[in-house]
């Protein structure tokens, strides 16, 4: 069960995220029972050649979604790390938002598993799902 509010998680993401994380332009759309929804704004600077954004924004995002996903579902951000984080690229996003939707698959005692699908807002086609794993330091 979400036990935040999106602007609760805004205030997470604004006061603990290293800021080139927050230099992605991320915000929260929603907080429900499973997770996260967040979006990237579109910005060149955030392409690679050709116009694509970089599969390196799309991963910091999906990890910093998976963070916002578990701390919405513990009540708050508490000390965790990722223990592993893996992306699978399926087809470029090319001049448009991209919309994160992380999940919270399980919520162990020392250890958490997230996904997160990743598309293009306008398109609405799948472009990546990541999977993390996420150690919980404090219990």
């Amino acid at each position: 069960m979400a036990h935040m509010t999106p602007a609760e998680a805004e205030g997470i993401l604004a006061d603990n995220f290293a800021e080139w994380v927050r230099d992605l332009d991320l915000a929260i759309t929603g907080i429900d029972d499973h997770g996260a929804h967040m979006t990237i704004a579109f910005s060149p600077r955030l392409c690679r050649v050709g116009g694509i954004v970089c599969g390196q924004a799309l991963i910091a995002a999906a990890d910093t979604a998976m963070v916002i996903a578990l701390a919405a579902i513990m009540g708050g951000l508490r000390p965790l790390t990722t223990v592993d984080l893996t992306i699978s690229y399926m087809r470029p996003i090319l001049d448009e938002d991209v919309r994160l939707s992380a999940h919270v698959k399980r919520l162990g005692r020392s250890l958490a598993f997230c996904t997160t699908d990743i598309e293009g807002a306008r398109t609405a086609k799948p472009a990546a799902f990541a999977t993390g794993t996420y150690a919980i330091l404090e219990p």
